[in-house]
């Protein structure tokens, strides 16, 4: 999942963080000291982001030796050790707090993601997440979202057609917004996934008239701040037409309810935005307290 870009990003982070040098390490530490470090978790979760902490340690120094005990997506509790380090302690320090920022973060939405699966469990509903990600860290986020056992929806503007309120309203109304949008489907070499959404019962029933009419196939019908029992409707009047989503105000103790009432997706910006990192640290020794 490490791609060129991330890889990039990591090297700006890194540069941000160390500059001209780590002055604290230098200054204090001796250059040709060997050690080992050990990271903690502090407290139970779903640890992620195991490979962007090798990729951090790796460009501060190819000497470091990094040993990961447990994989992304395993469950950890508080006091276990989940990778072992050795090499130049100076270099150990200098990668400490920006591997454990992306694991701390990503690790945190990978935990949120794990028990909105969980509180779905026995309903045919999946969680997607959204845009609403730390600009820059959206590959990483969403990669935390699928560790966690959850299901990316677009990575941004470009690789699929959502037809949002705003769209629709400059259109001049869902009719000509999906003409429009087929007439540029047309003109490409691949076709995009098309999701529609919906703020009324009336506008899902003239996005499905318009598709079928224009020829457009919609891939997915949006439920926007649909309330329970709507979308228990929209699922029994419209599933055997076009996949469903619902989406806007979902949160972990209303979500259980859009899985009862059978919808195949939920959108859950909160897994981004509003999550709280896991709390992980770097000791010189395995002991917690």
């Amino acid at each position: 999942m490490l791609n060129d870009a991330m890889k990039s990003f990591i090297a700006l982070a890194l540069k941000e963080d160390i500059g001209e040098g780590d002055v604290t390490s230098e200054s204090s530490v001796p250059k040709d000291l060997i050690q080992d470090g050990y990271v903690l978790a502090k407290e139970d979760g779903v640890v992620a982001g195991i490979a962007v902490a090798e990729e951090v340690f790796k460009q501060v120094d190819q000497d470091i030796e990094f040993n990961a005990i447990f994989e992304d997506g395993a469950e950890v509790k508080f006091g276990d050790v989940v990778i072992e380090l050795n090499g130049p302690a100076r270099s150990i320090l200098s990668g400490e707090r920006l591997a454990l920022n992306f694991m701390q973060r990503m690790s945190g939405i990978a935990s949120k993601t794990s028990e909105i699966v969980t509180i779905l469990e026995g309903t045919p509903t999946k969680v997607l997440d959204t845009r609403k990600t730390t600009p820059g860290l959206r590959s990483f986020e969403k990669w935390a979202v699928a560790i966690g056992g959850g299901v990316n929806h677009r990575m941004g503007l470009y690789d699929m057609i959502l037809l949002k309120d705003n769209h629709v309203d400059y259109a001049g109304g869902m009719k000509e917004a999906l003409i429009q949008v087929a007439e540029y489907q047309k003109g490409r070499p691949n076709r995009l996934p098309l999701v529609v959404e919906t703020r009324s019962f009336d506008e899902i029933k003239c996005a499905l008239t318009a598709s079928k009419n224009t020829g457009i196939n919609i891939d997915r019908i949006l439920l926007d701040n649909f309330s329970h029992s709507e979308v228990t409707e929209a699922v029994e009047r419209f599933s055997s037409s076009a996949t469903l989503e619902a989406s806007g105000g979902i949160t972990p103790e209303n979500v259980r309810g859009y899985g009862e009432a059978g919808v195949a997706f939920v959108s859950m910006g909160y897994m981004t935005h509003s999550v709280k990192s896991l709390d992980l640290s770097l000791k010189t020794t395995p002991n917690v307290s």
